[in-house]
């Protein structure tokens, strides 16, 4: 299933690309309280890179950028927050939000997690690395993810499935330099962010239980303030 969990069909969602550009926006307004010049910012720039590939507006863009700079008057705080625990068959997850009420978002979180079990802090990410995250798309038809992973410094790499990304995965702070040096290398970035990669995925569901995880999965990446899903869960 990959570092990040994704729900199944979500790209034909009605309401797919408005939940897209909010949460890009926040991440952007997040970044961007370190400057509103991309060059100065690369956590702002890979974000805005990220929001050019969704097509996210320009105008949507700019205003995010200049909130999170404080460039128009308006207090906006948001913090994020990282919650641990269990799907159900003990499958273990990771839930990153960005909220502005941390009291409204943990209580929402503990009963979407009923079916499943919410842990403390460090009860699964021990079962993660904490890693760079880049999915990329071959811009020529010689393009080799294998070589370009190597050239370029990154880690590790997961090839594409069908017509998916190639998954390139990096050490944290690695993370800008490998995605400034894939396109040298013949691959077009789709994303870049730092997220999650399980050590130990779950294997060996059935059918009925698999649908239960996703059941659950696709509720806690329902709510407004979930960010990512990392999932330990294999093919």
């Amino acid at each position: 299933m990959g570092a990040q969990w994704k729900a199944k069909h979500k790209d034909i969602a009605a309401n797919a690309k408005g939940r897209i550009f909010t949460k890009l926006s926040k991440e952007i307004i997040l970044a961007a309280r370190g400057g509103a010049d991309p060059d100065m910012n690369p956590r702002l720039r890979m974000w805005m890179d990220a929001a050019r590939k969704a097509s996210m507006p320009k105008d949507t863009l700019d205003r995010a950028i200049k909130k999170g700079a404080g460039l128009t008057g308006e207090n906006i705080n948001y913090e994020r927050v990282t919650y641990e625990g269990f799907a159900p068959h003990r499958v273990p997850l990771i839930v990153e939000c960005l909220t502005d009420n941390i009291n409204r978002t943990v209580s929402e979180i503990r009963v979407l997690f009923r079916k499943g079990q919410l842990g403390a802090a460090g009860s699964v990410a021990w079962d993660f690395d904490h890693v760079g995250l880049i999915e990329a798309t071959p811009a020529s038809p010689g393009a080799d993810a294998e070589l370009a992973a190597i050239e370029a410094g990154a880690q590790d790499f997961e090839p594409a499935e069908g017509e998916g990304p190639a998954l390139f995965i990096t050490d944290p702070a690695d993370l800008d330099l490998v995605s400034r040096a894939l396109p040298a290398h013949g691959f077009s970035l789709v994303s870049a962010k730092l997220g999650y990669r399980p050590k130990n995925p779950v294997t060996g569901l059935g059918a009925a239980e698999l649908e239960e995880v996703e059941a659950f999965l696709a509720a806690i990446d329902g709510h407004d303030d979930v960010q990512e899903v990392y999932v330990g869960l294999g093919a």
